[in-house]
């Protein structure tokens, strides 16, 4: 039981540097080059989402991808907008249907991203071999998936009071 509250401890410390690591806001910084904005990481996110689908999303879509509530969403795509790298626009038969679509500044942003975001996983995964890139993939499936499941049982249970 000890070994595994450890390694519970050392999985939770390593999950918290790759969220919050002071490397990581150096490593966005240089994936998006010394020309690129400053995006922040949820910035980065709503962009990569809005540049998957060319044609825009509905904002309760968009929210939805994002898996926040719609004025997160609704604020995420403000900051998009101010960097010119997003846009809103709203329906004609109906004005309350509003779409975000990444910008063509957006879209070329993403795409040095993407590319830059490739060579550094390259460069990060270059120790693994191809057996262990396989299988840290495959757990870090699993454990999205374990994130997904436990966040549906905490909505369903009732809240200690």
């Amino acid at each position: 039981m000890a070994d595994r509250t450890r390694t519970e401890q050392r999985i939770a410390l390593a999950w918290r540097e790759l969220r919050r690591g002071a490397s990581g806001a150096q490593l966005r910084r240089r994936l998006l080059g010394p020309g690129g904005p400053t995006l922040e990481q949820a910035q980065t996110d709503a962009l990569e989402v809005l540049a998957a689908a060319p044609d825009g999303l509905p904002m309760s879509e968009f929210a939805d991808a994002m898996r926040v509530d719609p004025s997160t969403a609704t604020r995420a795509v403000d900051r998009l907008e101010r960097l010119g790298l997003a846009e809103r626009t709203q329906s004609e038969g109906d004005r309350r249907f509003v779409r975000a679509r990444v910008t063509t500044e957006g879209a070329r942003t993403m795409g040095h991203i993407t590319k830059a975001r490739a060579a550094g996983m390259e460069r990060l995964l270059a120790e693994f071999d191809e057996r262990e890139r396989e299988e840290f993939a495959d757990y870090l499936d699993r454990f999205v998936d374990s994130i997904d499941r436990l966040v549906t049982e905490l909505a369903t249970e009732q809240p200690d009071r």
